[in-house]
Parts: structure tokens; sequence; C-alpha cells
């Protein structure tokens, strides 16, 4: 059976002008099938933390089947690249990714800067070409992953958090990668049915403020029957929330907010939840919700909650708390006291935590622009890097020392201490070394730039993070969404949890082998040319 990209848009016709170029290049040079290793990777963890949650890897490999030029393509490619020999369209239409390898960390990976995401072997025009579709299947849902991740850490692992973004996302496939990436980052559910259907994901949500006003008077309900939750005797519903009203007491709300939720707890008798600040939260929504809840809460039926949207989520929380105690304990339904309390209104990690100080009262965040549009830093920044031609490794330097890259093929893996079931640091190995780290055996692990930083280590565990996913064809499964999405939180809980701490978090080590080291050290010194001083 053929797999399918998720989006159709994602061709190798998906890349920048100068991939196509170098191509010609390559081709015009004859060294289009050098042998190349290319690794993918970032320099910084976003949003000033100390971690990364890989993702993407699933759609990748969704791509690598279908990596092929239609003749649509090629005849627009021979339009827009005048004076390009017709023997390069006609190699163009021999590529494919039959002669790529691919190795990836596995999908929800946590990961650190210089550990490759992803390595790729092949010819190098061919591995050149991969190079855009590669970085935009990869950057927005890492950090997407990531930033979910930060705010379900806030919130608390107890809080319940909805993606509410697909209305404000970058477009369809925005929408649609936030609702599945920050479900893999730790999201309980999405708004967006489209993502729910495609990926599997739980669905929720409740109403407007525009149902609210929709309803003018009583007489707006035209089906006001409601049976009782056995089945078996029904009412008038609107007679028997008026009646209820009287009995509680709350008999000053707003009449047509009253109809409306009326209105939708007949439809969702099982699953009752408004939302309560259109008019007003304390004096007519809270109010209106109880007499309601009431209503069913006799009939047999256990209301759900209420969802704030606007003012002081934090204080209006706890007053609902209160009142939904209160009332609990005056009409003897004590679990109204741990009704639902929803809250939105353009959350963000900081108005989060700033809830938190005041000891809010909210069991759900419902979260959208912020969460996937990534407002506190609108891209990861992975970058893609040559570092091995026909076997001869290649170093990129820079004066700015993050970006000099590690030359040669490598492999990461994730030791664990004695004393501890945290991982302790990840190291970068050559692929044809014959030391690498075993468990109960001393290591060195160095720092990649600074000389005198060296940690000798005995691992009790020892985790290789590459795995080859690609060989000319899949040759290893990415699990499913709910997998990975364990994977995540199974890993977050490993972690020493200093490492995301919300101020100065602990950096996580990343090393390399004493042999890695002097490698890289050795070529950076052979590739630059020593100043000259007159």
């Amino acid at each position: 059976m053929s797999i399918k990209v998720t989006n159709s848009l994602v061709t190798p016709l998906l890349t920048d002008k100068y991939q196509l170029t170098m191509a010609y290049a390559y081709w015009k040079s004859k060294k289009q099938d050098q042998k190349s290793v290319f690794d993918l990777f970032f320099r910084v963890n976003p949003f000033g933390g100390e971690f990364t949650i890989f993702a993407g890897l699933s759609e990748v490999m969704k791509l690598l089947p279908n990596f092929k030029f239609t003749e649509d393509e090629i005849d627009y490619l021979k339009k827009d690249m005048v004076g390009c020999e017709d023997g390069f369209f006609d190699y163009l239409r021999s590529v494919d990714a039959s002669q790529i390898k691919l190795y990836a960390l596995n999908e929800g990976t946590l990961s650190f800067p210089k550990i490759p995401l992803i390595r790729v072997e092949g010819p190098l025009a061919i591995s050149q070409l991969l190079e855009t579709p590669l970085l935009n299947l990869i950057n927005y849902p890492s950090l997407l992953a990531t930033n979910s991740a930060r705010m379900k850490m806030v919130s608390g692992h107890k809080k319940t958090l909805l993606e509410f973004g697909c209305r404000r996302a970058q477009g369809p496939d925005g929408a649609i990668s936030a609702s599945r990436y920050s479900y893999i980052g730790g999201f309980d559910a999405t708004s967006n049915m489209a993502a729910g259907k495609i990926f599997g994901i739980p669905t929720k949500g409740t109403h407007a403020h525009s149902f609210v006003s929709s309803y003018l008077t009583f007489s707006d309900i035209k089906n006001p029957i409601l049976k009782d939750s056995k089945g078996i005797h029904e009412v008038n519903f609107v007679d028997f929330v008026l009646q209820t009203r009287k009995e509680t007491g709350f008999t000053h709300t707003n009449d047509s907010e009253l109809a409306s939720f009326i209105g939708y707890a007949l439809s969702f008798p099982n699953g009752f939840l408004a939302l309560v600040d259109t008019y007003d939260t304390l004096l007519s929504g809270v109010p209106n919700f109880l007499t309601v809840a009431y209503a069913l809460h006799k009939l047999g039926y256990k209301p759900t909650g209420i969802r704030l949207d606007s003012g002081d989520l934090a204080y209006l929380s706890k007053e609902t708390r209160r009142m939904f105690t209160e009332f609990g304990k005056k009409f003897n339904a004590d679990y109204f006291s741990k009704l639902t309390i929803v809250a939105s209104n353009d959350l963000n990690e900081e108005s989060i935590i700033d809830l938190n100080k005041n000891h809010h009262e909210i069991d759900v965040f419902g979260i959208g622009t912020h969460l996937v549009t990534c407002q506190a830093q609108p891209a990861l920044g992975c970058v893609y890097k040559l570092v091995e031609i026909d076997g001869i490794p290649r170093i990129k330097l820079s004066n700015q020392l993050i970006k000099v890259t590690i030359p040669g093929k490598k492999e990461a893996y994730r030791l664990y201490g004695n004393s501890s079931r945290s991982p302790i640091l990840d190291v970068l190995v050559k692929t044809d070394s014959t030391q690498k780290p075993k468990v109960g055996e001393r290591f060195l692990c160095r720092d990649p730039s600074l000389e005198s930083n060296r940690m000798i280590l005995s691992p009790s565990k020892v985790v290789p993070l590459h795995h080859c996913y690609w060989d000319g064809k899949q040759a290893k499964e990415v699990p499913q969404i709910g997998s990975v999405r364990k994977y995540v939180i199974d890993q977050i809980h490993e972690m020493n949890p200093s490492h995301f701490a919300l101020k100065k978090p602990l950096p996580y080590k990343v090393t390399l082998s004493d042999e890695l080291y002097h490698f890289l050290h050795d070529l950076w010194i052979k590739e630059q040319p020593p100043l000259e001083i007159n």
C-alpha cells in the first residue's frame, strides 16, 4: 500500500531555489553522485529552556517514498531555470530516495544542541535536495511540541490542557500540525475536528458567546422535553428549571442566558458545561449554571462545569469554586465542589505562571493563539550541514563558536549514572569508533570546546539514540501518535527536574568522546588559516 504525505504540498518542489541551482552545479561538475553525509540539528534550545522535543519524523518517513519530481514539476523547472541543459532535467526525472540512508532519533526524543536529529547519507545532489523539505518538516513540529510540553509543565501534570488554536493558526497546515504536535507534547485534546479524524486525537469543545446571545426568551426553546437519566420519566425542562430557580434563589439573573443554558443542557445533559462570562460571570453566569446543573442533578444527570473566557481568571475561578462548594453543601450535592472550571483567554506560559502564583482554582486550560503561533519564539532554527564527502570529513568554521560544526559520521548515546534513574549526559562518538560507551566501564567525555572540561563516567545504562529508519526503503516503523506522546511524558518524568526549571534551568551536558574531540580539533586546526600579523 502506498504511503501518502499528510499535506500534498510536500513534494521535492517544496524547496529553496538554491538547492536546485546547487544540484545543477553538482550535475554540471559530475559531482552529483559523490557520497555525502549531512547532519540536521539545532544550536540553541528554544524559549530560553534546556530541552527540545524532536518531532516530525513520521512526515519525513512519508516524504521519502514519494520523493520524486512529477512531469508537471519538471516542465515548470524548465521554464524557470532557463539556460540549464536538458540533460539536467533528465537527471531530475531519475531522482528518488532509493540510494538514501537516514538515521534519526526516535520521534518524541528529548534532544539537545549539536546532537543530530537526523543524519542523511547518500548521493550529494539528492541529499542536498532533501535539505529544505526535511527542515520544513522538523522545525515547526519540534518547536510546537516543545512549546506544548513547557505549558504542560507550568500548568501541572494534574491539569488538563486543550488546544484551541485552529482559528488562529497560520493556515490549514499550521492548524493541523499544531493540533498534532501539541498532543505529542502533552496536551490532552484538541478542538480541531479534522486533526481528531486524521490522527485519532481526542476532541473537546463547548459553545461560544454567540450561542448564549442567540437566545432571547424561553420561548426560543421549541422542544423542552427531557427524560430523566434512566429514561423513565420526562419533564418540561424549561418549567423544571424555572421551578428549580425559585428553589435556588437565583431569580435576578439574565433570563436569555438562562434560556441558552437550558437549550444546551437539553442537547448535552450528560456533559453540560457552560460559558458563563457573556453578561456577568458571578452575578448571572455561575448562578444560571448552578440552577440548570441542579435541575439536571435532580433528574439523575451529572453536570460537568463552566468555562471562563475573560476577566481576572484567578479571582473568578476562586469565587466560582467557593460558590460551587457552598451550593453543594446547601443542596446536599457535595460533588458540586469538584465541578470542572475551564479557563481560556489568550493564555501563555507567563500568564499560567501568574495564575499559579495567585492560587487559581482552574482545572482545565484552553490554549490557542500563543500555543500554535509559538509567540515566545516563532522558529527553532534547525540547520542542515555537510559533515562528510566521499569519506572525507568536512567542517564549517566560524568566528561564532556555536556555529562550528562537528565533522564526520557520528552517533549519540545517552548515559545514566549509578545513583539516579535520570540520564547524566549525551555523548557523540564516531560511527566507526571501537571506543564506545559500555555499561560499567569508565568512559571519558569531553566538552566540545573547553579542553579542561572532562568527565569520566561509568554508566549504569547506555541508550543508543540514533536508529536507521530508511535504507532505500523503510527500515523501521515510526510509532503511532499515542505511543510517541507517552514516550515524551515518560522521558520528562525520568529527567532531572532541574533541567525544566522556569528560571535558570540546569543545562544538559552534550559531550564528545575523547577520540571525536581530538578528531574535531585536529581538523579545525588544519582548515583554519593562521592569522598573519605584520
